[in-house]
């Protein structure tokens, strides 16, 4: 297809180089591999004419080139051999090889060396050593190249014990680097934990012949992340291995796909492939490793003879040999359905992973349980999802036989599904089993711990179907339950923790605690104070495995509020009325203050709570800012400018107008909330004060302040974020209108939706704000002047018009 003469220049090459890049019919492999064929002609044209008849030097092509893996903007690693015998001949024919590929703009990894300083960088450089494993011949003295390979490859397996250790520790490194490709939503294809770095070592650990990875699958894996890296090199034009957001709609694309999710999900299945092989290889590289130091000692010990190993019984058909979990050698996989979760549960309480070859056997035997489970299935799977970090790898051993899509076909459905969202660690599956490992720490706080585990496995099984997830997954959960042979009851317990389990979280940050009709609201949907107890403790779970920022003390004292004031009703006892409930006696102090002075009056208060763990430092729940202020128009944008401009963050805010004392003329407002730091200190109370007192007199121009902040700061080029949405909650309260804004989170939130509800002339009951990542929901009760909830129509409108003022 492409002769060398056409390709004998840079032009020559250049123009058919593009020409294949550019021809749909070629992708994959086949053009990988033509155009590592065709730079192959180029170069060894180029070789021929710059060294006519030379001996004893070789062009070497090394790493990725060496493997015929051309991406369109790979780097070209070659290595000019030369036996050291006419060092100026070598020069020359260097220059003029590497300044045609300079001059094309391909990126070059060159060096030029004799065989012996090739060994010896290769024994002193783990990278260099790896990529001569790969080295193929392109051009000159094939005996020169072939005597290399050779060498290479014995020096290789001669020092496998020292090297290996090595290479594992700096595939470690890498990803702690770089982390974890199967849950990235920006990942780097090649230098993330299951990217093409370690499909390399691998290859490097079979070329050592002390271990081998598993093979099924792993080479598809490997190409499939191959075919995304020239996907994305052809649409972005660069030499990049980081798939950024903006570009995966592009990829997916050019790749087929219908959408970024899809391209995500298939890039996700190929580095668990790839992961999932490197631990097990890891594991075994160990093994040998470990029987090799040991055994010369035994034989000596033994008088020659090979030791039997040591099988200690863990279940029934399961035993421990050797750091793992094999089977016994009367296990019958094929009649004992249960064996799977009872080898599961049995790795997972004693903390060894599951033998690979002991998880196929089981899998090419298994079979569907009955409907419903036997008893000793539920309680094995209930065993392995209460054993802790544990059960992570050996859920991902069973995965990836397929034997967890038998037990359970739904989770097909999540399985490597993508949340887009950067509050979110992982992918939904991963997710689900790290809600169970940190629900397995609260079993023993809730008195039917089996339930809160299988709530935990199914609360988000609902994303991989239309809708609101809560509502399909309520759907799922009451089959899957039925199925693994719970009883009605359990069952309708479980299907309601999935339907609700963000119920406790939105209310308590977003919904004003003091309205009886919010704590009626939780009450009537949890139905139980047993529900509750398991409610409160998957919400605490559901959050620690969704990632640090969806959990922290102050939700936590919120949510336990809400908790004590459900459970009270659930036992009961009516909600006080917010109306009547009466001052404090630091509240009614703030309030005569700020009327004799006529003017704002604060006080800041660092509220604390004992960390979950033992610690010098006890996390802050924020600080407690206390304002009265004589009552009057803007008090709310006032103060959340004010706190903007000291870069305060607000995590709830109430406001509410003060009953004072008999005798005391006027109307004062208070506004209590809970305020944190962006980071430094906490101005002072005095600063504050003084800002407000401007704030609301007009002479400090807020806007324009945090307008000259943000121009100093431009915000750098991102994902755009979507527009925001306000939305009229029904039938929240019936004291106050419940306004909900989402939108993307920015200082000066606050104070823009203050002022655009001033506009509207309603009057703010309360505030509660809410932030995750970088989404902001903000949840504000609203009344008209004369204190009562808005008429439907101008709720609508007032929404409509917030809406408006937030998207200009």
């Amino acid at each position: 297809m492409h002769g060398q003469a056409e390709n004998s220049g840079p032009g020559g090459y250049a123009a058919a180089r593009l020409r294949l890049l550019n021809e749909k019919a070629w992708s994959g492999p086949p053009r990988r591999s033509a155009l590592a064929g065709l730079t192959d002609e180029w170069l060894a044209g180029l070789f021929a004419a710059g060294a006519p008849g030379a001996r004893g030097v070789s062009l070497v092509a090394v790493g990725g080139y060496g493997r015929a893996e051309l991406s369109p903007r790979s780097d070209l690693d070659l290595l000019l051999l030369h036996d050291g015998s006419a060092p100026e001949t070598v020069s020359t024919l260097a220059d003029r090889l590497w300044y045609p590929v300079w001059d094309l703009g391909l990126n070059l990894d060159h060096s030029v060396r004799t065989p012996a300083e090739a060994r010896k960088t290769a024994g002193e450089d783990l990278k260099v050593q790896l990529g001569l494993l790969d080295a193929r011949h392109i051009a000159g003295d094939l005996g020169l190249t072939t005597a290399l390979r050779t060498t290479v490859l014995a020096d290789w397996r001669n020092q496998a014990p020292k090297r290996l250790p090595a290479l594992r520790e700096l595939c470690e490194e890498r990803a702690a680097r770089h982390g974890e490709l199967q849950y990235l939503l920006e990942p780097d294809l090649k230098e993330a934990r299951g990217g093409l770095r370690d499909a390399t070592a691998l290859r490097a650990v079979a070329a050592s012949w002390l271990a081998d990875a598993p093979r099924e699958g792993l080479a598809e894996a490997r190409g499939r992340l191959l075919d995304v890296r020239d996907a994305l090199h052809l649409t972005t034009g660069r030499a990049t291995d980081r798939l950024a957001l903006q570009e995966q709609d592009q990829v997916a694309a050019e790749l087929g796909l219908l959408d970024a999710d899809a391209l995500l999900r298939q890039v996700y299945e190929a580095a668990r492939i790839i992961a999932y092989a490197g631990d097990v290889t890891w594991r075994e590289v160990g093994r040998v490793l470990r029987s090799r130091s040991v055994r010369p000692r035994l034989r000596a010990m033994m008088g020659g003879g090979k030791p039997a190993p040591e099988r200690s019984p863990l279940a029934e058909g399961v035993v421990e040999q050797d750091g793992e979990v094999v089977l016994a050698r009367a296990a019958r996989p094929d009649r004992d359905l249960v064996l799977p979760l009872r080898a599961a549960a049995a790795a997972a309480q004693a903390g060894l992973p599951l033998n690979l070859h002991a998880v196929r056997r089981m899998a090419a035997g298994a079979r569907a349980l009955p409907s419903p489970w036997p008893a000793e299935a539920r309680q094995q799977l209930i065993t392995l999802l209460g054993s802790g970090r544990p059960t992570v790898d050996v859920w991902e051993a069973l995965e990836a036989e397929g034997l967890i899509s038998l037990l359970l076909p739904d989770w097909d459905r999540v399985r490597c599904r993508p949340q887009r969202n950067a509050v979110h660690l992982w992918t939904v599956d991963r997710h689900l089993i790290e809600t169970a490992v940190r629900a397995s720490a609260f079993t023993r706080r809730v008195s039917r711990p089996d339930l809160l585990l299988i709530a935990a496995l199914l609360h988000d099984i609902g994303k991989g179907w239309p809708g609101d997830h809560s509502v399909a997954g309520e759907v799922i959960a009451r089959d899957v339950a039925a199925r693994i042979g719970f009883d009605a009851d359990d069952v309708t317990v479980i299907a309601t923790l999935v339907r609700h389990h963000l119920l406790l979280v939105e209310t308590a940050t977003r919904r004003d605690l003091d309205d009886p009709a919010t704590v009626r609201s939780v009450a009537e949907a949890v139905g139980s104070p047993g529900t509750l107890e398991l409610l409160h403790a998957l919400t605490e779970a559901d959050a620690l495995a969704t990632g640090p920022a969806a959990w922290s003390s102050w939700r936590a004292s919120l949510v336990a509020d809400l908790v004590g004031r459900v459970a009270a009703v659930l036992a009961g006892q009516a909600p006080p009325d917010p109306e009547e409930a009466a001052p404090t006696a630091q509240h009614e102090r703030l309030a005569l203050e700020a009327v004799a002075t006529g003017a704002p009056v604060l006080s800041l208060r660092a509220q604390t709570e004992p960390p979950a763990e033992p610690s010098d430092d006890p996390e802050p729940l924020g600080v407690e800012l206390l304002i009265a202020v004589p009552d009057q128009a803007g008090v709310l944008p006032a103060a959340a400018g004010v706190l903007a401009m000291h870069r305060l963050t607000v995590r709830t805010a109430e406001l509410r107008s003060l009953d004072l004392p008999d005798g005391v003329d006027g109307s004062v407002l208070l506004l209590d909330w809970r305020v944190a730091a962006e980071y430094g200190s906490l101005p002072q109370a005095a600063r504050l004060r003084a800002d407000l007192v401007r704030a609301l007199d007009g002479s400090l121009d807020i806007s324009g302040r945090l307008a000259e902040r943000d121009a100093a700061y431009p915000r750098r080029r991102g994902v755009v974020a979507p527009p925001p949405r306000v939305t009229v909650a029904p039938a929240a309260s019936r004291h106050a209108t419940v306004i909900e804004v989402r939108a993307q989170d920015a200082p000066g939130l606050l104070f823009r939706i203050g002022r655009a509800l001033e506009d509207t002339a309603v009057r703010v009951r309360s505030a509660h704000v809410s932030t995750l990542g970088a989404n902001a929901v903000d949840v504000f009760y609203v009344t008209q002047e004369q204190g009562v909830p808005l008429p439907g129509e101008e709720a609508v409108a007032v929404a409509r018009k917030l809406e408006e003022s937030l998207r200009t």
